[in-house]
C-alpha cells in the first residue's frame, strides 16, 4: 500500500502544476514586469467609430507619447465609460507629467470634448495620478440615461416627419436647420444671468422646451446629424480666445461633399429687439472664408475666431 502512495502523490502534484502554473507564471509576470492586466470594457451606443486630425480612436492602453495620452482621454470618453485605469511605462519618461498637463488644461479637454457623440459628453474629467504609474481617469457625463432615452426617442420623431425620401442630402440638412430654428428662441436669460428655467445647454431645451444656448443648438443638431449619416464634429472657441467673450462660442462642423463645412444655428437665429422670430441661412454650410467674410459689418463678429491647432480638418 505504501509503494502506491508515493507514485499516487506524484500523479497530483503533476495535475496541479499542468493546472496551475500558467495562471501562477503570468501573475508573477505582471508583477515583475510592472505591467498590471488592463480592464477594457465594453463601448456604449454613442461611440463614434472615426478617427480625426487632432484626436485618433485607440485600442492600446500603454502611451509612450503625448498624442497617445490624447488618444487614450479620447477613446476612454468616447466608448463611454465612467471610470478607466491605465499604467504609464517606464520608457515614457515625462508620461506623468504630460498627463497632469493635460487634466488641468481645460482648453484641451473642451476642445476634445467637441469630437464626441453630444450622449458621451462630459461635464467634468477627473484624473487621479499615482506615483507608481497608475492613472484613473472618473467620467462625469452630461446627459442622464433618462435625457438619452427621450431625447433619441423624439428626435427620430421629428426627422420621420419633416424628411422625405424624395430629399438629397443638401435639402434634409437645410429643413433639419429650418425646424430647429424656426421651433428655438435662444435663451437670452441663461446667457446673460447664467441661470434659467429651462435646459437650454442641451439638446433636450430646444427639442422639447424650445429654448437653446449655442450649446443647445449644436448638440441637437449634433444628434440630427449623426442619425443621418454624416460625419461631424463641434468647433468651440472659448473665453481665452475671444478678447470680449466671457462665456465662449459653439457650432457644428459637417462633412458635405467631400468639404468640411460649417452650421452655426445661433447666428442663424438672430435675436430681435421687437421679439420677431428670424430665420437666416447666412452661417449654413458655408467654408470658413464664408464664414469670415459674414462676420464682417458693422460690428465685426469675433466668435468665430477657432483655433486651427485643434481643428485640423479647417486648415
Amino acid at each position: 500500500m505504501k509503494k502506491l502512495i508515493i507514485p499516487i502523490i506524484c500523479v497530483v502534484l503533476i495535475v496541479l502544476t499542468v493546472v496551475f502554473i500558467n495562471p501562477l507564471t503570468d501573475s508573477l509576470a505582471n508583477v515583475i514586469s510592472k505591467e498590471p492586466e488592463l480592464v477594457i470594457k465594453n463601448s456604449n451606443d454613442y461611440t463614434k467609430d472615426i478617427d480625426y486630425l487632432y484626436v485618433q480612436r485607440t485600442d492600446d492602453y500603454i502611451p509612450y507619447s503625448y498624442q497617445d495620452l490624447l488618444n487614450i482621454y479620447y477613446s476612454v470618453i468616447n466608448n463611454g465609460w465612467d471610470q478607466f485605469t491605465f499604467y504609464c511605462p517606464d520608457e515614457y519618461a515625462k508620461c506623468l507629467a504630460d498627463v497632469a498637463d493635460i487634466s488641468s488644461d481645460e482648453l484641451i479637454l473642451t476642445h476634445l470634448n467637441n469630437y464626441i457623440h453630444p450622449f458621451n459628453s462630459f461635464t467634468n474629467v477627473k484624473t487621479s495620478i499615482n506615483e507608481n504609474g497608475e492613472v484613473t481617469l472618473t467620467v462625469e457625463y452630461l446627459y442622464s440615461d433618462e435625457e438619452i432615452a427621450a431625447i433619441d426617442e423624439k428626435a427620430d420623431q421629428v426627422l420621420a416627419s419633416i424628411l422625405t425620401e424624395e430629399m438629397d442630402d443638401y435639402e434634409k440638412l437645410k429643413t433639419i436647420h429650418d425646424y430647429i430654428v424656426n421651433n428655438v428662441k435662444y435663451d437670452i436669460e441663461r446667457n446673460e444671468e447664467n441661470t434659467s428655467e429651462y435646459n437650454s445647454y442641451t439638446a433636450y431645451g430646444p427639442l422639447f422646451e424650445g429654448y437653446a444656448t449655442c450649446n443647445g443648438y449644436t448638440d441637437l443638431m449634433a444628434i440630427f446629424l449623426t442619425k443621418l449619416g454624416f460625419n461631424n464634429f463641434k468647433v468651440a472657441t472659448t473665453p481665452d480666445e475671444i478678447s470680449y467673450s466671457t462665456t465662449g462660442h459653439i457650432w457644428n462642423a459637417v462633412y458635405f461633399e467631400n468639404n468640411w463645412l460649417h452650421i452655426d444655428l445661433t447666428w442663424d437665429d438672430p435675436v430681435s429687439s421687437d421679439g420677431r422670430d428670424f430665420l437666416s441661412h447666412r452661417y449654413f454650410l458655408v467654408s470658413t472664408e464664408e464664414m469670415k467674410e459674414a462676420d464682417q459689418g458693422e460690428t465685426v463678429i469675433e466668435e468665430h475666431n477657432f483655433n486651427p491647432l485643434y481643428y485640423l480638418e479647417f486648415n
